[in-house]
């Protein structure tokens, strides 16, 4: 390209900056027309061999709220399942990152420290959708293994990225994995289908205390070392 970048890549950056995990949502659904212009912008994700494993099952807000109490009661009464296994531990800075996270939620939230009954009812929230109004779940063909559901994760962030272009919150939510035969029955996944993971979205509420806090991101550095 011959023409000045920058502009660019400073509307990515601020995209960037801005869009965070949003735990309080309106009630409101976004149009139609809005959350087909948010996938068809995702599609556009790069991955192994084009082969472009993701699919999507996205709930109508109809679907959602019917399914939302069914979906915390299965929470309650069964252990996570995930169809792809959850992190073995966090250890030294991921455990830290971790904690910190967790800390800023939980005092953005007035969940006090050791109280089991709080912590219970902000861990429901994550199968209450944080109030979104809709949900989509996100699935790999299984055969293509663990890159596939890497592949997944690079769209999960341009959906989050372009519904945020768009001014439309999201969360990407793991525990919609945990949840995964809870899924499987409703949606009718077939067998060479697993879970990855979900994103709840809508139109964020601001006054909601839980999006009142921003997580941390490392400085390069951190993340990165310089081979000559």
């Amino acid at each position: 390209m011959t023409q000045d970048n920058a502009p660019r890549a400073e509307v990515l950056e601020q995209l960037l900056a801005e869009r965070h995990s949003c735990r309080g949502f309106r009630p409101e659904p976004v149009p139609r027309a809005t959350v087909e212009r948010i996938l068809a912008i995702a599609q556009r994700t790069a991955s192994w061999c084009n082969a472009q494993p993701w699919q999507l099952h996205v709930l109508s807000p109809e679907a959602t709220e019917r399914l939302r109490g069914e979906l915390m009661a299965h929470a309650r009464a069964h252990p996570p399942q995930p169809d792809f296994a959850f992190p073995a531990s966090y250890e030294g800075v991921y455990l830290q990152r971790r904690r910190e996270c967790g800390l800023q939620l939980y005092a953005a939230t007035g969940v006090p420290r050791g109280d089991k009954a709080a912590y219970e009812r902000q861990w429901l929230e994550n199968y209450r959708l944080f109030g979104a109004p809709q949900l989509a779940i996100v699935s790999s063909h299984a055969p293509l293994g663990t890159y596939a559901a890497i592949d997944c994760g690079a769209y999960v962030h341009n959906f989050m990225l372009a519904a945020w272009s768009l001014g439309v919150a999201s969360i990407a939510q793991a525990a919609q994995a945990a949840a995964a035969p809870f899924w499987r029955e409703r949606l009718q996944l077939p067998e060479d289908r697993k879970v990855v993971c979900g994103i709840a979205f809508g139109y964020e509420d601001p006054a909601h205390p839980a999006n009142a806090f921003r997580t941390s991101r490392a400085e390069v550095d951190e993340a990165v070392q310089w081979v000559d």
